[in-house]
């Protein structure tokens, strides 16, 4: 850990914000309360921005980006950069667990493996990509019209792929270092300065990693953070003249306000990666016991608020009733309790808005006459805590099956007959989003056939959920615009540009 590094000094103050490697307060001169989702208390308050700040932020990214110190730098020290940052995150993995358990409400394993070293992780794999990023020659076919009677091509063309430019970068509060690092690193590989901000309910890790970035050695005003509670900043860097491209992570309706923002101003281009419903498939044939702890694993992970939950199950009626008890059995046992406890299984909710948001769609649920295997109810105790719930939906239309609860709450419906792949992608395909999808099944045939008709960007077979930086990660439909993830993640925050020389 970096030498006298604190997490109650650290907390114990206001935190400023980082623009052009220096920690300032807002202009504004405001600051807000970050909490503790397991108990509702505050634990720290951090500078608010104002819109003005959002001015002198993409100003110095605008700075850093044209000067000589970064965009000029080999790509072998940006991936040297990028490699010290990871090492700096690992050296900080206490620190950093002990912050995102206690802002964000997870349980400590979690945070500890996904997002502390699976953030290092995604550092070094796009620090790999910084010295690959290369463009192409081509012999063209345009005419030659010199008329000299000259041999040889009349033109050398070749491309280039250059960094986009200036990124405002918008992240959610789910898993906010994962969230923070998934935009950072690629478009640092590729060259190009961040205005982050992170979601106004977790700053607490991103505003660390601020401070581990410029003891990384990263040039002033590469990366800035801005922390700010309510729309109006998000909204200012949407819309912001001098911002070539915003990257955002969230739900599908700000994902919309966004695009229009940019449309309405300079173009800029636009990366979103937003809501998701996923539907996940049991067969026949499918082994029970796996399926259903699969089921679970995928659906209360991080109390349920992760875009990628396998929240709709469809399940073959001739298997319904024993899956459905088997999930129900696993759901019940689950301990609820704040992220720090060893023995939790699932912490809180964000928030004690996603707390009521979670019931009042669990009380719509029953309304619409879903019934309740287990859960249903929040905790009577302090905190955010909704208990699992495990719903069964005759009818697959009703709001708590077809939109994003975005919390722990499992709907199920009984499919006539799994086999029939057009009925079956038919359901898993009529909702609006198009992210994830998973198949349990021990035919390998059918999997893959219904793999190629599912719409979404990610289908996983047999298992809960897998990821890895080497494969794409992007939604088909209203979850999202762009990838994140392998060569096409750094692809997103490059253009391509053409030159042509005529030889004389």
């Amino acid at each position: 850990m970096s030498e006298s590094f604190s997490v109650a000094s650290f907390i114990g103050q206001t935190r400023p914000m980082l623009i052009n490697g220096e920690w300032v307060m807002s202009s504004g001169g405001e600051a807000f309360p970050v909490f503790n989702p397991a108990t509702g208390e505050e634990i720290a308050r951090v500078t608010d921005a104002a819109v003005a700040d959002v001015d002198t932020a993409v100003a110095a990214a605008r700075q850093a980006f044209e000067g000589k110190s970064w965009r000029r730098m080999p790509p072998a020290e940006r991936c040297r950069l990028l490699w010290s940052l990871a090492d700096l995150l690992e050296a900080n993995a206490d620190a950093l667990v002990e912050m995102e358990v206690m802002n964000q409400g997870k349980v400590m394993e979690l945070a500890r493996h996904l997002d502390v070293e699976g953030s290092a992780d995604t550092l070094r794999y796009y620090a790999g990509w910084t010295t690959k990023i290369e463009g192409t020659t081509l012999d063209i076919s345009f005419p030659d019209f010199r008329g000299d009677g000259a041999q040889g091509p009349a033109y050398h063309a070749y491309s280039l792929r250059q960094p986009i430019g200036v990124v405002a970068a918008i992240v959610p509060w789910n898993v906010p270092l994962v969230m923070a690092i998934a935009k950072l690193a690629p478009a640092l590989a590729a060259g190009c300065t961040v205005v982050l901000r992170p979601a106004q309910e977790t700053p607490l890790t991103t505003l660390r990693l601020g401070e581990l970035i410029m003891e990384a050695g990263f040039p002033p005003g590469v990366v800035n953070i801005l922390t700010a509670n309510g729309p109006e900043v998000p909204a200012a860097m949407a819309a912001h003249m001098d911002v070539d491209k915003v990257a955002f992570t969230g739900s599908t309706q700000v994902g919309k306000l966004i695009a229009e923002a940019a449309a309405k101003t300079n173009l800029k281009k636009v990366g979103l990666e937003l809501g998701g419903n996923r539907p996940v498939i049991i067969c026949e044939d499918a082994d029970i016991d796996k399926a259903a702890q699969g089921v679970i694993d995928g659906m209360f992970v991080n109390a349920g608020q992760m875009c990628f939950a396998g929240s709709r199950l469809l399940v073959d009626e001739r298997i319904f009733d024993q899956v459905m008890g088997r999930v129900s059995e696993l759901a019940a046992a689950i301990k609820v309790g704040p992220g720090n406890d060893p023995s939790s299984d699932m912490g809180p909710l964000i928030s004690a808005v996603q707390k009521q948001r979670v019931c009042d769609y669990i009380e719509s649920g029953i309304k619409d006459g879903a019934e309740i295997l287990t859960g249903g109810k929040a905790l009577d105790r302090p905190g955010y805590f909704v208990e699992p719930t495990v719903m069964v939906c005759r009818d697959p239309s009703i709001s708590v099956m077809c939109e994003e609860v975005f919390g722990p709450v499992l709907t199920a419906t009984p499919i006539k007959n799994a086999s029939d792949i057009v009925e079956v992608t038919k359901e898993a395909n009529n909702t609006p989003y198009g992210l994830t999808a998973s198949i349990w099944t021990n035919d390998l045939s059918r999997a893959h056939a219904l793999a190629a008709e599912i719409n979404a960007g990610t289908v996983w077979i047999n298992c809960a959920f897998a990821f890895d930086e080497g494969l794409p990660f992007a939604g088909h439909k209203q979850s999202g615009w762009g990838h994140e993830g392998s060569r096409l993640g750094v692809e997103e925050y490059l253009e391509p540009k053409s030159v042509v020389v005529a030889l004389s």
